[in-house]
């Protein structure tokens, strides 16, 4: 045993450094291919290889050693293994012992536990047979509750259930005929649901089409009683400005703001449109209904627009309007409640439609209407719906472009019918002074129109200055502006007062004064009716500036931008030429009775030997005549004309009684004959003189008088009655005594007077010396009268 230590040793002491890092190497484990590689590399692999048969040799020796060393343990562990071996055998035998006995009794737990098993496999499909039940049970119960929605019409709820069931359960239906049967139901439930959904929309459809003409009234109504406020308001305030005007009063105003929501007035049912459209987003076909809604409402609105053929324009007007005014409130609140349903552009295509429809209808209306009182009807019902639509927002400038367009047709017609008016007016007219025999007469015929004289109120009965007439037509040119303003107001024009006052203009002139003038024209007119045309002339004259601020009020315009001279009406100066006609027909009529009562001359002893002082009986007619003429015109007639008509019957009579002189059926005349005359002349004086002054034309006129009128006569009779007639011939006596007689006048005249009466005994009168004495310068004045000529 000791002599292999030894060889070891020697083999160790053997042993290169190259072999130590080699054997280090392989016995830590480390990887040798790179020192292989290496070595092939430099192409030297034996020394290499010897290397490692010397880590062999020494490994084997290592080995050797260490068997020799556990030789005696690996003894004891060999006999200890046999001894395990003995023991194993024994255990087997009685592992086998144990394991048939465990074979004996687990046959028996074998055959329990398949039981178990097979239990627990039919607990298992049981419990997912009840699963699956489960699951078909709420499946059918959710069709049940589906049907029941659809039979009592809950479409949404329906809907909403088919949807539960398309999403939660119906990949989970075990039951592949149950799942087949759903789905091929679920698109005939809405399919169902649609059209039934669809009729519903249909009915509202008709509903609110039917009801759009109750909806549009209601709408009208309720702009008509907003424009009543707002005329209201407007009155009190423009009284309110007036009266500041005037300085009568300090006035407060008040702003009343009503707050009204439209939607609780306007109470329609939209809900079947939103249930609808709700409906079909949920089938997801709301781009569907929205064509089809659209579609359907362009067509309503195409039959709306067409006017009834069976009924006048005027009776089916407001029917019409009121459905089309309707049908838009109902697309206004469609537009802002029913989230999407209807576009805005949709809504203004449709309103484009039925402007352009309306119109081009509108403007054919007008053309064919021959009444301004329609027209103005129609119109005013136009501007409440104008009103009424652009509450809700509509762009409305068309309509009133259609409107505007026919003001002049409308005045042209509104003039007809004042003309027709006023024919009526002055052919039913007495033409007597109005007698007013209460208070409320006398407001209703002066005060409303500003024709009092006076701030005090008369004694009643009061007569009147003017006949019935007057406050007919102030009456009717009141209606006129009121008409006038009623149509214009509201529309295009903002300031539509010069419209208005050149239309007054027209119906005074054209319409009023031309059948005035036509009437004083007529020759039908006595002398107490031209007197009264006259004096309404004058009256109505006068209240054309009450007719100026009336319209001026009318159309909101201020009471004092009306009050210059320059802002009057022109039919101011036109009734003031026609007054003057009046006037002149007045004295034309009047010149022609007193022509009658001058006839009464032809009766007048021209060469009568009564020397009394009593005048001629045509005297009296004629100052009967005249105290009744100037009694009447006093009581009806302004001073002016009064003094107009004075001077006119006067200047006539002078006229009458020199023509008298010249008349052919006098052939000659004598002294007594012109004294007679010159007693009637006198008694024409006093009466002139007379009324100058109870008249209280004195007052007026303080240097004139009716006796200036009678200027040809009076000097006549004195030419004739003069001492000495020749004096005439002289230029300085003739312009100061006689400047208004006409040489060929006095020739003719003188030519006829005899200063003897006729009778046998002219000769022996006491006043022949003096009547020789006239007779000779009467003499002479003929023949210088004849020697002029």
């Amino acid at each position: 045993m000791n002599a292999k230590p030894k060889r070891r040793t020697v083999t160790e002491n053997g042993d290169t450094g190259e072999d130590l890092v080699l054997a280090t190497l392989i016995g830590n484990g480390e990887d040798l291919g790179p020192i292989v590689r290496h070595a092939f590399e430099m192409g030297r692999p034996e020394p290499l290889l010897l290397q490692l048969k010397n880590v062999v040799k020494k490994k084997e020796v290592e080995i050797e050693d260490l068997c020799r060393v556990h030789y005696e343990e690996f003894i004891l562990a060999v006999d200890e293994l046999r001894g395990v071996l003995v023991d194993a055998e024994e255990l087997k035998s009685e592992l086998s012992s144990d394991n048939f006995k465990l074979q004996e009794v687990g046959s028996a737990l074998l055959l329990k536990l398949e039981e178990l098993l097979e239990s627990y496999s039919i607990k298992k499909n049981v419990t997912e047979a009840i699963k699956m039940s489960k699951i078909c049970v709420q499946v059918l119960d959710l069709c049940v509750k589906c049907n029941n929605h659809i039979s009592e019409g809950q479409f949404y709820p329906a809907l909403k259930t088919v949807d539960l069931i398309e999403k939660n359960f119906l990949q989970n239906v075990p039951l592949k005929a149950l799942r087949v049967m759903i789905e091929k139901r679920i698109p005939v439930i809405k399919s169902h649901i649609e059209k039934k959904v669809c009729s519903q929309f249909n009915e509202w459809l008709v509903q609110v089409r039917s009801s759009a003409k109750d909806i549009g009234q209601t709408a009208i109504a309720r702009a008509v009683s907003t424009r009543q406020r707002d005329e209201d308001m407007l009155a009190r305030q423009r009284e309110a400005e007036d009266q500041s005007h005037s300085g009568l009063e300090d006035f407060a105003y008040t702003l009343d703001v009503e707050e009204i929501d439209e939607d609780s007035i306007l109470k329609f049912d939209l809900t079947p449109l939103y249930r609808a459209y709700h409906i079909h987003t949920c089938l997801g076909i709301q781009e569907q209904f929205r064509e089809y809604y659209y579609k359907n409402r362009l067509l309503q609105l195409n039959s709306d627009l067409q006017i009834s053929s069976t009924l006048p324009f005027l009776e089916s007007h407001q029917t019409f309007l009121a459905q089309i005014a309707g049908y838009f409130i109902v697309e206004d609140r469609v537009l802002r409640t029913a989230g999407g349903l209807l576009l805005p552009n949709q809504v203004e295509i449709m309103w484009e439609t039925a402007v352009s429809k309306m119109t081009a209808m509108l403007g054919e209306q007008f053309s064919h209407m021959d009444s301004a009182t329609n027209l103005l009807m129609i119109k005013d019902y136009v501007t409440l719906v104008w009103a009424t639509l652009r509450h809700y927002g509509y762009e409305v400038s068309p309509l009133l472009e259609a409107l505007d367009n026919g003001w002049e047709r409308f005045h042209g017609l509104l003039l007809d019918e004042c003309r027709q008016q006023i024919v009526d007016v002055l052919a039913n007219d007495t033409y007597e002074q109005m007698v007013l025999k209460k208070e409320s007469d006398y407001t209703m015929n002066v005060l409303s129109f500003h024709l009092q004289t006076s701030d005090i109120m008369p004694a009643f009965p009061y007569f009147a200055p003017f006949s019935s007439m007057v406050p007919d037509v102030c009456r009717m040119i009141r209606s006129f502006i009121k008409d006038s303003v009623s149509y214009l107001s509201y529309g295009g024009h903002m300031n539509f007062y010069d419209i208005v006052k050149k239309y007054l203009d027209k119906l005074l002139i054209d319409v009023f004064n031309e059948a005035i003038l036509k009437t004083i024209n007529s020759g039908t007119t006595g002398v107490s009716q031209a007197m009264q045309i006259a004096a309404n002339i004058a009256v109505l004259e006068k209240a054309c500036d009450f007719f100026l601020r009336h319209a001026a009020q009318q159309c909101g315009i201020p009471s004092r931008s009306v009050e210059r001279p320059q802002a009057s009406l022109m039919a101011k100066v036109v009734l003031k030429t026609s007054r003057d006609a009046a006037y002149l027909a007045l004295l034309t009529l009047v010149d022609s009775k007193l022509d009658e009562i001058m006839k009464l001359t032809e009766n007048i002893n021209w060469t009568t030997e009564d020397v009394s002082e009593n005048g001629n009986e045509y005297m009296n007619e004629v100052i009967i005549y005249l105290d009744t003429i100037m009694s009447t015109a006093q009581q009806i007639l302004p001073l002016d004309a009064l003094y107009k008509v004075g001077n006119g019957a006067l200047e006539h009579i002078s006229s009458s009684i020199v023509a008298a002189f010249l008349n052919d059926s006098v052939k000659r005349f004598n002294a007594n004959a012109v004294m007679k005359i010159n007693y009637d002349l006198k008694r024409l004086e006093s009466f002139a003189d007379e009324k100058y002054h109870t008249t209280g034309l004195s007052e007026i006129h303080k240097e004139g008088s009716f006796r200036g009128c009678l200027i040809e006569a009076r000097q006549l009779i004195n030419l004739l009655v003069s001492s000495q007639p020749e004096n005439f011939m002289n230029p300085v006596i003739r312009e100061r005594n006689y400047n208004t007689l006409d040489y060929k006048k006095v020739a003719s005249i003188c030519e006829k007077f005899k200063d003897s009466p006729d009778g046998i005994f002219g000769s022996l009168s006491s006043r022949n010396t003096k009547q020789s004495a006239r007779k000779k310068s009467m003499d002479v004045l003929k023949r210088r009268l004849k020697d002029f000529n």
